[in-house]
């Protein structure tokens, strides 16, 4: 079973050996994957002026951002905090984009003073920029198409539903606003969701964004979200990037000429680049067999992946330590007091207490969700890079649970 469906080595280095250097549970990553998902986009869209923003909150660790850095992406940041990671990791505050969401005005005039590109969706909150720097800096514009996208509902974001953006239908409340205070808008941008298969879906938020250009005459980039489909089962479709490279590419040059100049194309990818490089190891505690079920309880639980409970997500499991083992069914549930299935009635090789297990497609939304429920520490993070493993965060500890905690005289 060491093969890639199962895989027992990152580039040479065996996951066994990294769990028994660490600890279970662990997240490990392959920065090589990262990379090379990077460059994939790089080369669907060389026929235009691209520029990649990694969507930050996707995975934050200050050496995940260095591996993006080196790929030639820069960052999308949705906080203040995640702004000043990246300046952490070395980027260049031109290299951020800020993308906030409900947060108060004051957030938006540091994330200012910092330097970076601001990206605003709410039409008080551009009033109130407008009034305070006028043409001085300048911002982009997050737009709401309207368009339902992405795998299901829960992370589908460009629906006339969703809190996030200006809706397309209040174009002339956000035109009013830019005039009067003579704001100076760089950039349009439109994010429909996650898991997004069809070119199609690319095409129908770049053509709101295309229209919508025509009445900003400075625009410098048109920035189309991210949202690739990474493969989660065996046989899963994804997104062919080479495809939509081509049609976005056509689509977005077609409007250069319309537009009068050339504008960069800007694209904010997530779960494209790191999830497929993640992998989550964890040991079994115990294997419960019951007249139902056979429940493999583990290390872990919604604590340190919280995809599987929050958005049904799947996660391929498999048994790293008895690869060869006849194939069972389990449920494999987490350690914490809550319903926390990871995964339901999978066909695993039959898993004995204190055996490894790994989960797939970790490296988007994992640690970078994970809590300390139940009063448990967050696990440890190894980069592989260059054929060696890293410690890229250590695990916490009991003192760390207690840290900023103020205990009491009573």
């Amino acid at each position: 079973m060491s093969n890639s469906q199962y895989p027992t080595e990152i580039q040479g280095v065996s996951l066994e050996s990294i769990a028994q250097q660490y600890g279970a549970p662990v997240y490990v990553y392959d920065g090589d994957k990262i990379t090379n998902q990077i460059k994939a986009i790089q080369n669907a869209f060389s026929g235009v002026n691209l520029k990649i923003k990694y969507a930050t909150k996707a995975l934050t660790n200050i050496n995940i951002l260095k591996v993006v850095k080196k790929a030639g992406a820069g960052i999308d940041a949705v906080s203040i905090e995640e702004v000043r990671i990246g300046m952490l990791a070395g980027f260049e505050p031109s290299e951020i984009m800020y993308t906030p969401n409900c947060v108060s005005f004051e957030e938006v005039q540091e994330a200012v003073n910092l330097g970076v590109m601001i990206n605003l969706d709410n039409l008080s909150i551009l009033a109130q920029f407008g009034q305070t720097y006028g043409d001085t800096v300048p911002v982009c514009i997050r737009i709401n198409p309207h368009i339902m996208a992405g795998g299901n509902s829960k992370i589908s974001v460009g629906h006339i539903h969703s809190k996030f953006g200006i809706s397309i239908q209040q174009l002339e409340d956000i035109v009013a606003v830019v005039e009067d205070y003579k704001m100076l808008i760089t950039g349009l941008h439109v994010h429909t969701g996650s898991d997004i298969l069809d070119a199609e879906v690319f095409l129908k938020g770049g053509n709101v964004l295309f229209e919508m250009a025509l009445s900003f005459k400075d625009l410098k980039f048109l920035d189309f979200g991210g949202g690739f489909k990474v493969g989660y089962k065996p046989g899963d479709i994804t997104t062919d990037v080479k495809l939509v490279g081509d049609k976005v590419t056509a689509a977005f040059q077609e409007f250069c000429i319309k537009y009068g100049r050339n504008l960069e194309l800007w694209l904010e990818p997530g779960k494209f680049l790191v999830s497929e490089a993640g992998y989550f190891i964890v040991k079994t505690n115990v294997v419960k067999v019951t007249p139902a079920i056979t429940f493999a309880g583990v290390d872990s639980g919604l604590n340190h992946l919280i995809r599987p409970m929050l958005y049904e997500a799947y996660h391929q499991v498999y048994n790293l330590s008895n690869p060869q083992g006849k194939p069972s069914n389990y449920d494999v549930v987490g350690y914490i007091c809550e319903t926390d299935t990871l995964a339901s009635d999978r066909e695993i090789a039959t898993v004995r207490e204190g055996d490894l297990l790994v989960m797939k497609n970790a490296g988007a939304y994992g640690f970078s969700m994970a809590s300390n429920y139940n009063s448990r520490p967050r696990p440890a993070e190894v980069l592989v890079w260059e054929g060696k493993a890293h410690l890229i965060r250590k695990r916490e500890e009991f003192e760390d649970l207690i840290r900023n905690q103020i205990i009491l005289k009573l």
